[in-house]
């Protein structure tokens, strides 16, 4: 298979591990619980996210970095910092530190069953029939570093070929520009492959050799097929222009307590098209959250009044 081009530097990583002196020592982090409370607020007003009190020691360590980088004493010195009106850039940089970002290739496998047995043969055949278009939308709502949405693009590719009329895109969006950085790369390390079904494995990605074995990358086909755009969930609109048949939102309501979690999924569903589904997390439920949505497979969601017009996943 063709090896891999030149890989570019990521500029913002590059900014955000800027050189310190090597007289600066960095010094022993620790957090106040009034202090604690003031990033809890100052991070849930910029994304929604609610730190529980037992996330003391993830705050300190994932802002260790930030202070380096500053040249600051404490956590207290960097919250003067990052509450200025006009550090933009940093109260970003510290979301992209505080967030996790964990993904895989095809991670929970039984939602992509559902789509290739149950949902994608509904497509065909109302397309069949006249009853929808061959463009078909569907957003990743928090996608870090691209699996999802990559993988969400093989799939459609070996179903929806656009010799065939079909014109599958995909917009994925995350809060943090350092995963997203990572995405538009396409770069993986080859041992990430193992849940990438063999067939789509061999089509859809190239393998590195020489200075870059070890890795791979997706082709350009898929890379093509895929939008990514920083999206704030936490914000009263999304500005996104368009509704989607699929909204993939998997593992990232977790971070939302009760009171976001619900606006989130309120504003997910105003882009929905009709019969349009949401797929959140196999840890996740929407339980009591809205009354909008009927499940038709376990952690898949209809608009309620469409609920009818799905098969119910057996």
């Amino acid at each position: 298979m063709p090896g891999l081009g030149l890989l570019e530097a990521d500029p913002l990583a590059s900014q955000s591990r800027s050189e310190t002196p090597s007289s600066w020592e960095s010094p022993e982090i620790t957090v106040s619980a009034a202090l604690f409370a003031k990033f809890q607020h100052l991070i849930y007003r910029e994304t929604g996210i609610w730190l529980s009190e037992s996330k003391t020691a993830l705050l300190c360590g994932r802002l260790s970095r930030r202070l380096r980088a500053l040249q600051l004493r404490s956590l207290r010195d960097y919250y003067q910092v990052v509450v200025e009106p006009d550090q933009h850039l940093e109260r970003m940089l510290m979301i992209d530190a505080i967030t996790t970002n964990e993904t895989r290739f095809f991670r929970e496998p039984r939602h992509f069953e559902y789509l290739a047995n149950t949902v994608f043969p509904q497509w065909q055949m109302l397309a069949r029939q006249g009853l929808r278009s061959k463009k078909i939308r569907i957003w990743s709502a928090g996608c870090s570093t691209g699996e999802e949405p990559y993988s969400l693009a093989m799939l459609l590719a070996r179903h929806f070929p656009r010799g065939d009329g079909w014109e599958p895109r995909i917009l994925a969006t995350d809060i943090s520009t350092r995963v997203l950085a990572v995405a538009r790369k396409a770069v993986y390390q080859i041992a990430n492959y193992v849940d990438i079904p063999p067939d789509l494995l061999q089509q859809f990605m190239l393998r590195g050799y020489g200075e870059y074995e070890g890795e791979m990358k997706v082709v350009r086909e898929i890379r093509h097929m895929v939008d990514f755009k920083r999206l704030n969930l936490g914000e009263e609109t999304y500005p996104v222009g368009e509704s989607f048949d699929a909204i993939f939102c998997r593992n990232v309501l977790i971070y939302f307590d009760a009171a976001a979690k619900s606006r989130v999924v309120e504003k997910l569903m105003r882009h929905l098209v009709p019969r349009g589904l949401l797929f959140i997390g196999h840890a996740e439920n929407l339980h009591s959250l809205t009354q909008g949505l009927q499940s038709v497979a376990p952690t898949v969601y209809v608009q309620r009044n469409e609920q009818s017009k799905l098969r119910r996943d057996s």
